[in-house]
């Protein structure tokens, strides 16, 4: 009941499209959305010609995402699957970029799942990860899902400098994580490309 309360707000999100904007997905590209949710991220994902894997772990979420995919024109370059960070049904090397919105509190191995985003991206591809900081006063939510808040949602605030340096350990180049607001909300903010293999 609390994914109907929060809707409004899970169905369409500036953060999700700033976190895209940064990705850039073009035509023919296949991209992946890890803990896609309600969906918030295939308009501004599948809208420019790209296809977007959306990775999602909970049933009902996937049951919104498949409804919501099939009142869309570009509902050919949606996919719904079930997986988490840990777990992309991707074959090695088939995906060109992969972004996580407020997700990366939610997963249980980061290390597994750096490995796994890894896995999934050939050299030159990107990766984006953000989770707004709601600890910070200056989040609009803070109030609500700050460390003293009401409502936690099992929100934990991501590390960063730990997030940059597994992926750094996992083979990832160009890595840059730090602060950044997003929509108005500040966040951490990982950024990075993937390198050859070993």
């Amino acid at each position: 009941m609390r994914y109907l309360r929060w809707a409004p707000s899970m169905w369409r999100s500036g953060i999700n499209d700033e976190v895209i904007a940064l990705i850039a997905p073009v035509a023919g590209e296949t991209c992946v959305d890890i803990g896609a949710g309600m969906g918030a991220g295939l308009r501004s994902g599948a809208g420019g010609g790209a296809k977007v894997v959306a990775v999602e772990p909970t049933p009902f979420m996937r049951w919104v995402l498949t409804i919501r995919r099939l009142g869309r024109r570009d509902r050919d370059r949606i996919e719904v699957v079930d997986g988490t960070a840990e777990h992309i049904p991707a074959g090695d090397g088939s995906i060109d970029a992969v972004w996580a919105v407020n997700t990366m509190h939610h997963w249980t191995d980061t290390a597994t799942a750096i490995d796994e985003i890894r896995r999934v991206l050939h050299p030159g591809s990107r990766v984006v990860l953000a989770d707004e900081l709601f600890d910070d006063p200056a989040h609009p939510e803070h109030d609500r899902f700050g460390s003293d808040g009401v409502e936690h949602h099992g929100f934990t605030m991501v590390d960063g400098d730990a997030m940059a340096t597994l992926l750094t350990d996992a083979g990832f180049i160009d890595v840059e994580a730090g602060r950044r607001v997003l929509d108005d909300r500040p966040a951490v903010v990982i950024t990075a490309s993937a390198g050859e293999r070993a």
